[in-house]
């Protein structure tokens, strides 16, 4: 396998053959009138069908499929995936287009059901009684999926757990599970609250405007947008703003995952918010699901603003939210 990864062009080879092979025994489909390789997977139109096999990162596999229909004008979207189908079949049903995801198992393809969000997780109370040490250190307090964190422009500096074999229960500081734990082992016998404000200091040095390169401010630049538009929401035309979980946890801090908010209007109408940067293709389904989740399924027509940088809000991400049967709104801010 590690010699397949270290080889794009054989695996892209190899992609395509099981895409041509899913298709001809799933779907009678003798040739594609047009196919390709994706950064993601393999993709090819039939019959005014589009087929698409999601293989890296399938959870993120949806962005691509829709964009490789639309580019070929096709409404009818076959997606396979061989993990995470349940979370992409929930995402496709927020589109108008017709999308059908199926779990492939080798050769066999067995069409998904949506999923379930996660059960919402309460933050233990003696973990909230750490807010007022974040809020006082100068770090914004934040909590998803049952997690209180301090974020300092957007990257996360501290975090509440409890230790799994003393059941303690703790403030660690650090960017990360594994500077947080160093940081543990060097500075043990240092205040939380002054170790805190510390990092908090160093942190928004490297992080505010015009600062050097610096890895501090490579990290979660879309928690980084949106921390400057919670500051001011009437950057993307709101009245009030403030941090929401995202649908699923983050898996960690370095991946450029979306992050979301919610807030209102100056007539009091319900808005949620989604943050990225660069060209991310799966923005759009991500910021569809956020909604759901939020939302649910009495308020389906709750306003949805996609934040990009404004050099980074492309046609492809308009038109896949034109494809949403609540079309978002795509709103570029200008770098500071």
């Amino acid at each position: 396998m590690s010699g397949l990864a270290d080889d794009p062009d054989r695996r892209s080879r190899l992609l395509a053959l099981t895409l041509q092979a899913l298709a001809r025994d799933n779907f009678g489909v003798s040739s594609f009138d047009a196919a390709t390789g994706l950064t993601r997977g393999a993709a090819g139109t039939a019959d005014n069908r589009a087929f698409v096999v999601a293989d890296d990162q399938p959870a993120r596999g949806l962005g691509a499929a829709l964009a490789w229909a639309s580019r070929h004008e096709v409404d009818e979207v076959h997606l396979i995936a061989s993990s995470a189908t349940g979370l992409l079949a929930r995402r496709a049903t927020q589109f108008r287009s017709r999308v059908t995801v199926r779990h492939r198992d080798e050769r066999t393809l067995i069409e998904a059901v949506p999923e379930a969000f996660p059960e919402p997780r309460e933050v233990p109370a003696e973990h909230l009684a750490f807010r007022d040490t974040i809020v006082e250190a100068g770090a914004r307090a934040s909590v998803e999926h049952g997690v209180l964190a301090g974020e300092v422009r957007g990257l996360e500096v501290c975090r509440a757990i409890t230790d799994p074999h003393t059941g303690a229960h703790r403030l660690e500081v650090g960017v990360g599970e594994h500077d947080r734990e160093a940081f543990g082992m060097l500075h043990g016998d240092t205040p939380t609250a002054d170790s805190l404000r510390r990092i908090v200091r160093i942190v928004d040095a490297h992080r505010s405007p015009g600062a050097d390169p610096h890895p501090l401010n490579r990290l979660g630049a879309e928690r980084s947008l949106r921390d400057r538009v919670l500051a001011d929401p009437s950057l993307v035309g709101l009245a009030s703003l403030d941090t929401a979980p995202p649908p699923i946890p983050r898996a960690n801090l370095k991946d450029p995952i979306p992050c979301v908010a919610r807030g209102g209007t100056t007539d009091g109408r319900e808005v949620v918010a989604v943050f990225s940067t660069g060209i991310d293709l799966d923005v759009v389904p991500f910021a569809a699901d956020a909604r759901l989740a939020l939302c649910g399924g009495d308020r389906p027509d709750t306003d949805l603003v996609i934040v990009v940088p404004e050099r980074e809000a492309s046609h492809l991400t308009t038109r896949l939210s034109e494809r949403l049967v609540h079309p978002a709104r795509i709103v570029g801010i200008r770098h500071p």
